[in-house]
């Protein structure tokens, strides 16, 4: 246990500018505060969204930027006043590092919706107390407030790990949120680092899966990762054939796209869920929704449901399919990405930088 003040300087990759690509460069991490622990970083994922906020593709990103959102790692000190965890313990951090935990969202476990300023990012946020910008996992070591620090039980390898923290609890808010369970029909659009995750999650929930897919190539993929069935959406006849058979599409697709045809798929007071694509949505037609079908869309979870998901795939041996990469292979990580030549997920050995 610790009351230091000293600050750490890190070793981190980030952005200093829209086409500046994602390089070395030292951060500072801010000394313990009582609440706080300092984790030494194992593993990060890499999310889509780190390759959009580097690139400033959504706007309001400031620079410099240190992505990574998928964290794991092991407690290496902790504030005076920390009671949840103890230097040597596996834990993890996911898209958020504060929220006001005061509002009636935090008090009801749901500290991603904070209704006083929203919650704050895991990186390209501002610190709550002092202003200062927040920096993500491509780096050697983060300190957070020890609440939005999580355990990694033991039966989950550490890189496995990592990815569950923004692919997995986006996939498995929703499936939990609309009650999925045994006799649901549930329909997973688009397998990529989300669809993946939420195929084996709602398979492992006991419910009927189907992958929905325009691609014939996915289809074997689908079966091995634990679909029932597999559907082809550019198959006119088989997509009609299937209208009003599912309780939910769970959309992962992360480009925009027509949400129609997903709606038609789906029984009355059916919901669609979006939970990949950031953008406009096309021109929709109100006369499907007369079907009362629910078109919605999810964020990720709060902390105890995070901490629920993590629990459920250690006791389920729910892992995501990854690919460990050293940090200095990011750059061509990003563009395999952009490719889709993924499956279905990269994630950074930090002992790579350290190495550095």
């Amino acid at each position: 246990m610790t009351t230091a003040t000293n600050e750490y300087p890190t070793k981190a990759y980030g952005a200093t500018a829209p086409d500046s690509g994602v390089g070395p460069m030292q951060i500072t991490r801010r000394g313990l505060r009582h609440d706080d622990v300092l984790i030494d970083i194992t593993h990060c994922g890499i999310c889509h969204s780190d390759l959009h906020a580097s690139r400033n593709d959504w706007g309001g990103t400031t620079y410099p930027i240190v992505p990574g959102h998928e964290i794991v790692g092991i407690v290496a000190d902790i504030g005076e006043s920390v009671t949840r965890h103890a230097v040597g313990d596996r834990v993890a951090i996911g898209c958020m590092v504060d929220s006001c935990m005061e509002c009636a969202h935090c008090e009801a476990d749901l500290e991603q919706y904070c209704r006083n300023g929203g919650m704050t990012g895991t990186y390209n946020g501002t610190d709550r107390r002092d202003g200062s910008p927040t920096y993500g996992g491509y780096s050697e070591r983060i300190v957070a407030r020890e609440e939005f620090v999580l355990k990694v039980p033991d039966a989950l390898p550490m890189a496995e790990a990592a990815p569950l923290l923004c692919a997995g609890i986006t996939t498995y808010s929703p499936l939990r949120t609309w009650k999925v369970g045994p006799g649901s029909k549930v329909a997973v659009a688009g397998l990529g680092g989300l669809g993946h995750m939420g195929v084996k999650l709602a398979a492992a929930m006991g419910a009927e899966v189907t992958v929905l897919s325009r691609s014939e190539s996915k289809r074997a993929d689908a079966e091995k990762l634990g679909a029932h069935a597999f559907l082809n959406t550019t198959d006119k006849d088989a997509m009609k054939a299937a209208r009003g058979r599912f309780d939910m599409v769970l959309n992962t697709i992360p480009v925009r796209h027509d949400v129609t045809p997903y709606l038609h798929l789906l029984r009355i007071d059916g919901v669609q869920v979006l939970v990949g694509m950031i953008d406009m949505l096309p021109e929709l037609h109100t006369g499907v929704l007369l079907g009362r079908k629910v078109l919605t869309g999810s964020g990720i979870g709060g902390l105890a449901e995070t901490q629920e998901m993590l629990d459920f795939c250690a006791e389920k041996q729910i892992l995501p399919e990854i690919e460990v990469i050293a940090m200095q292979d990011i750059a061509a990580a990003y563009e395999r990405m952009e490719a889709s030549d993924i499956k279905y997920r990269f994630v950074i050995d930090m002992e790579s930088l350290r190495g550095t």
